[in-house]
């Protein structure tokens, strides 16, 4: 399949890299939060205080998994990867592209993140978050883009390039 499907920490710029990739590519846009709220009704921040955490992460691997679209660039939300049936479906519809960013990068462009819905435990802080999300991150990429200190429209040439070869 021919989609491009973006994984990274929140604050990574998935969406904001997303939209301008889709318009390069020719290609649709979809983010992966925003059919989560369209499905259920509730903000992202909403369904996890209702269900909790585990509650959440289902919720968001079962529209992951029915995610089934062409040509489409899909913007994932952050804890995506802890679906593990939602990434091998997007690892079979497209290819899985981890936009890397340092911690510290991620802790600048970061706010309140239960107000951003962020699939964080109680206690568990952003640096615990980031060490373990990074192995899964790896895990499911086919490419991996290093977007430190890079502008939105280089990491859009550099993806438009390796999906063009």
């Amino acid at each position: 399949m021919n989609n491009v499907i973006l994984t990274g920490m929140p604050g990574a710029g998935k969406s904001t890299i997303g939209i301008v990739l889709a318009k390069r590519l020719g290609y649709r846009f979809i983010d992966s939060d925003l059919v989560i709220q369209e499905n259920t009704g509730m903000f992202l921040h909403q369904i996890i205080e209702a269900k909790g955490i585990d509650g959440f992460i289902q919720v968001e691997n079962d529209v992951n998994v029915s995610l089934d679209m062409e040509k489409t660039v899909i913007a994932t939300g952050g804890s995506a990867i802890y679906g593990s049936e939602a990434m091998e479906h997007f690892k079979s519809i497209g290819t899985v592209i981890y936009l890397k960013l340092s911690y510290e990068s991620v802790a600048d462009r970061l706010g309140d993140l239960n107000e951003r819905g962020v699939a964080v435990r109680e206690g568990q802080t952003l640096a615990d978050l980031y060490e373990e999300r990074i192995p899964y991150y790896e895990r499911y990429a086919d490419i991996v883009i290093d977007c430190e200190n890079k502008m939105i429209k280089d990491i859009v040439a550099e993806i438009a390039a390796v999906m063009n070869r």
